[in-house]
């Protein structure tokens, strides 16, 4: 049988239950409470100007009261079923006033009735003598208790996608919203911001990509409009400008996997090498490096990152075309080195057309050596849409190359960007029959000019 207690609204309680009211209730059935208890107000729908109050509603949920000299063994025992909110306490103050009381909130999708307790947690609260008699609670939450998603799926129209997710760039937050989500997308910035500690800018991309310089046009939905980011990746520190280089996060394991095949004394070239995630941890771990990049911002930012790591040493550092690095400095290099015996790596990661610059080693060089155990190792990346990804890149490399590659290479899922596109890394041996091959050399050429296309995600 139901029983009420009068509701106590005295400051200091109020002040104690952080914006908790404190009215209860004792009841020893299935309440048939309705599962979306966190949803906030209908009045929100369509809001595309952020009004937080508006968010503020009162529900009812279940809890235990429990003496003080038992509290922290009860909450440690009811750990699985006690509410989990942004802000809101597990333990709020008896509403009685009583001091050797605590009430312990209960999550209301699991707990609905003392049946809900499962063995463990039902043999606890006898053993501890706490009654298994739920109280209804009635809980103020406000904007701060919600999460992003939320909040998002009650702005935005019914049955529409919600997108809470982004790429974390150091302050930065980085959406990629859909076309029925822009019209509320300065309301999606502020919630993410809100929502994210550290976060003081969120961009969304455009639909707009420079397939030079890999760096997208993006728009600043809220926050501070800094676009210099400094990041943490597999122990390194980079800075960048973020709105002028490519920059990733979700390639650090890709990064660590392939600088893992490098030794002391190895030598990398980089050909497409960004603000430094491959060149630079290859240094550190005892590699002499050529790393090169087109865009004038990245070939800046990765001298600043060779600093900032202290790797200046090992890295040299080339501001060419694709083509023009493999043809000049790696050509130049590379006798000398296979020579001497030193292995060597080639990391070609622009995936959008990478492949397409293995032909650029045809021919590279004339005077076949006397060893063929230290040909050059290449790490080429590709995407591809393909129902079978790793014959089409395999396919597409051995075209570019003019030698077959199918039993001479192995294929690396790295991630899938888009749906039914793939991101692969096709890892083989330089055959000797390309490095030397009579075949005049390709023209030498420039990077494609800047292209619009509609884009899915890169690398």
């Amino acid at each position: 049988m139901l029983r009420f207690f009068r509701v106590l609204a005295a400051a200091q309680t109020e002040k104690k239950l952080r914006g908790a009211v404190g009215r209860i209730c004792v009841f020893s059935g299935n309440t048939g409470m309705e599962p979306k208890l966190y949803r906030p107000p209908a009045e929100v729908r369509g809001m595309s100007s952020l009004d937080r109050d508006a968010f503020t509603q009162t529900i009812s949920v279940p809890a235990v009261r429990v003496p003080v000299r038992v509290l922290n063994k009860v909450v440690k025992s009811l750990k699985k079923s006690s509410i989990q909110r942004p802000g809101v306490p597990r333990v709020v103050q008896d509403t009685e006033e009583n001091a050797d009381y605590r009430l312990v909130l209960l999550d209301p999708h699991r707990v609905t009735s003392p049946t809900s307790f499962s063995e463990a947690e039902a043999e606890a609260l006898r053993s501890f003598g706490v009654p298994e008699e739920l109280h209804h609670y009635e809980l103020k939450l406000t904007y701060e208790n919600l999460k992003s998603e939320e909040v998002l799926e009650a702005v935005l129209p019914q049955g529409q996608d919600v997108t809470s997710g982004f790429s974390r760039v150091g302050h930065i937050a980085h959406m990629n919203l859909r076309d029925h989500q822009l019209q509320y997308k300065n309301l999606i910035g502020q919630v993410i911001m809100d929502k994210n500690p550290g976060v003081t800018c969120v961009v969304n991309k455009t639909n707009i990509i420079d397939s030079t310089y890999r760096n997208f046009q993006m728009e600043v939905l809220a926050g501070e409009e800094n676009m210099v980011a400094k990041v943490k990746e597999n122990g390194l520190t980079y800075k960048f400008d973020f709105s002028r280089v490519y920059w990733n996060p979700r390639l650090s394991t890709e990064h660590e996997r392939v600088v893992q095949l490098t030794k002391w004394g190895d030598t990398v070239f980089d050909v497409f090498a960004g603000v430094g995630p491959f060149a630079i941890p290859a240094a550190r771990r005892g590699a002499n490096v050529l790393a090169n990049d087109l865009n004038p911002e990245s070939h800046r930012w990765l001298q600043h990152n060779c600093k900032l790591n202290k790797v200046e040493k090992k890295v040299r550092t080339f501001n060419l075309d694709g083509r023009a690095f493999i043809q000049g400095p790696l050509r130049e290099e590379l006798p000398a080195l296979l020579k001497e015996k030193v292995r060597v790596h080639v990391v070609m990661n622009l995936p959008a057309l990478a492949l397409d610059f293995l032909d650029a080693f045809r021919g590279l060089l004339h005077q076949e050596p006397q060893c063929e155990e230290n040909l050059p190792t290449v790490h080429c990346y590709g995407f591809s849409k393909d129902d079978d990804p790793d014959t089409d890149v395999v396919k597409r490399a051995s075209q570019s190359l003019g030698f077959p590659l199918e039993k001479l290479c192995s294929v690396h899922f790295v991630r899938n960007v888009a749906p039914n596109k793939d991101m692969l890394c096709v890892m083989f041996t330089l055959p000797k029959e390309v490095l030397y091959s009579t075949e005049a050399q390709t023209e030498l050429s420039e990077e494609p000019a800047p292209k619009r296309k509609k884009c899915d995600e890169p690398s």
